[in-house]
């Protein structure tokens, strides 16, 4: 074992062995713990050491370097994190770094998006797949689907995207020098590059997508999101309605979750409460709130919706604040609290349950459920199974449910994709069809994907060894059409303009956006609910009898 990889598993034993004492004698002040099992603990950590130094003394191969720390990172501890919950979890030095990269919401670097694809000779090679709009990369003018050649003068024939990515981070105003292969160029082409910070914000899109209406798709929520999240919704003038995007969002921060809710619920109202076994309960209210600035809303969410988003759809539908339309979420309702330990690593364990402000708790049962069907065979729970799932009430007396999940007020369902558009996306037709058409076409502003562009596209399908037919084509058109735009206009006018285009055709966008009336309709009631309850509570209190 590397000395590095026995340090980590030390660490991690022994800040499991404390976090267990701990809880012991925590739980003996009132009664429910006893010595012996502190003796089992002892054993059972004694065992676990054990083990792994007999194997690592008798295998047939020898234990060491990669294979030593591999058997650590990615075997022994996080074997040992399973059989608590699906979310514990640990970071390695290259995880935990990501991880605070992420929760950040910055780095420095030359701010683009990479991505070890395979060319047509079975060859793997890096290709951007798109740089951030306003970065050295863009400004460059680096393209999407530019092939990394080389980096500082050293081929990158056999890296992997983290290698590349790692070459050309680096400190603030320091240079570094990128080559790429383009198609319709005869030879590679060179950008000095000056490094710089780069923005990773977790608001990706926000425009007008109707008059007064705004669109906001959220992607996580990380330390800039809260104050993103404001801006935004500030930004938009006489707002007379908004879609908050939290499709696929996996959550991230706790107290950014609870920013945003601040920003859209009245002071003091309730947004989540945690209750954990070794730290006392929190709970988390609107201490700022919306100043009487209200409007509709529509939460859109599916299956990937998690954790922190979560917490806001739950906190606004509970208090009727907005209509929540899409998919049963998928229902993680565990806090990790992350512990930075030893050798730049990281602990990501679970110390709370949160609670919406009805009392619902999200998390979904992970008993006797595998790791793979947890996370990939989540069928969600349906608002009329309510088999052993726990009623609630909002504020308005409207039923939800918990213990799996978010149940949408409106239910929409993702559309599925058949075997056709799956192949298309398999083999990024799309992405590798857009270089060569925007090499040999101008593209202007009103480019739109005629007939001509499409014959062009089923050849380049066609030499891609996919069959078709014009049935294949003549059921998903629109798809096709707009992901051929989207990825035409990214090239040549950025990424936002290539979101804007997904957004503008998105059905399930569409379909929020037609649920406004219902959502201006939910605010109404709710609040026409609260004010007769306050009223009968000050008739209550002057001595009148009223009605229960």
């Amino acid at each position: 074992m590397s000395p590095r990889a026995r340090r980590a598993l030390f660490t991690v034993v022994l800040f499991f062995a404390v976090c267990a004492v701990v809880g012991s004698i925590l739980q003996r002040r009132v009664g429910a713990q006893t010595a012996t099992d502190e003796s089992q603990l002892r054993d059972n950590l004694k065992s676990f050491t054990d083990v792994y130094a007999l194997v690592e003394k008798n295998y047939a191969e020898p234990i060491a370097g990669d294979k030593a720390d591999a058997a650590i990172y990615d075997g022994a501890i996080p074997g040992m994190l399973r059989v608590l919950d699906p979310h514990s979890n640990f970071y390695d030095p290259k995880a935990y770094a990501r991880l605070r990269e992420d929760q950040r919401g910055h780095y420095y670097g030359v701010g683009m998006v990479i991505q070890q694809q395979r060319d047509a000779q079975g060859k793997d090679h890096v290709f951007v797949i798109t740089p951030y709009e306003g970065t050295p990369s863009f400004r460059a003018g680096i393209h999407p689907g530019d092939q990394i050649s080389s980096v500082d003068g050293k081929s990158t024939d056999g890296w992997t995207s983290d290698q590349v990515a790692k070459a050309l981070k680096g400190p603030k105003g320091t240079h570094v020098q990128v080559a790429t292969i383009r198609v319709g160029q005869t030879s590679p082409m060179t950008f000095d590059l000056v490094r710089d910070e780069i923005p990773h914000p977790s608001v990706d899109l926000k425009y007008e997508i109707r008059p007064g209406v705004g669109y906001i798709h959220l992607t996580q929520f990380q330390e800039t999101t809260g104050e993103e999240m404001s801006n935004a919704i500030d930004g938009f003038s006489n707002l007379k309605g908004l879609v908050i995007d939290l499709r696929n969002n996996p959550g991230g921060l706790l107290s950014q979750a609870v920013d945003v809710c601040d920003h859209l619920l009245a002071k003091g109202q309730g947004i989540v409460s945690q209750r954990g076994r070794a730290y006392p309960d929190q709970n988390y209210t609107a201490t700022h709130g919306n100043s009487g600035k209200t409007f509709p809303i529509v939460v859109l969410v599916n299956r990937g919706t998690a954790s922190a988003a979560e917490i806001v759809s739950g906190a606004l539908q509970d208090h009727d604040r907005a209509l929540i339309v899409g998919e049963t979420t998928f229902g993680k309702g565990l806090v990790q609290t992350v512990y930075n330990l030893s050798e730049n690593t990281g602990l990501a364990l679970t110390t709370y349950h949160y609670y919406t402000p009805s009392g619902r708790l999200i998390q979904r049962n992970y008993s006797g459920v595998s790791l793979y069907d947890y996370y990939y065979n989540h069928a969600g729970a349906e608002p009329n199974d309510s088999t052993n799932r726990e009623v609630k009430l909002t504020d308005s007396g409207r039923t939800v449910y918990g213990g799996g999940g978010i149940t949408p007020d409106e239910k929409v369902d993702t559309p599925k994709s058949n075997h056709f558009q799956d192949e298309l996306l398999f083999k990024d037709v799309f992405f590798k069809f857009a270089p060569i058409y925007v090499s040999t076409h101008q593209v202007n502003q009103n480019f739109q994907v005629d007939d001509g562009v499409m014959s062009e596209f089923k050849k380049y399908v066609a030499s891609q060894g996919i069959d078709s037919t014009d049935a294949d084509y003549s059921g998903v058109s629109d798809w096709v059409k707009t992901r051929i735009k989207e990825k035409i206009v990214t090239i040549q006018f950025g990424q936002l303009q290539g979101l804007r285009t997904l957004a503008d055709w998105d059905p399930e966008i569409q379909k929020a956006v037609s649920f406004l009336p219902e959502a201006q309709a939910l605010e109404d009631h709710a609040h026409q609910v609260l004010a007769e309850k306050a009223m009968a509570r000050s008739t209550n209190t002057q001595g009148v009898p009223v009605r229960p």
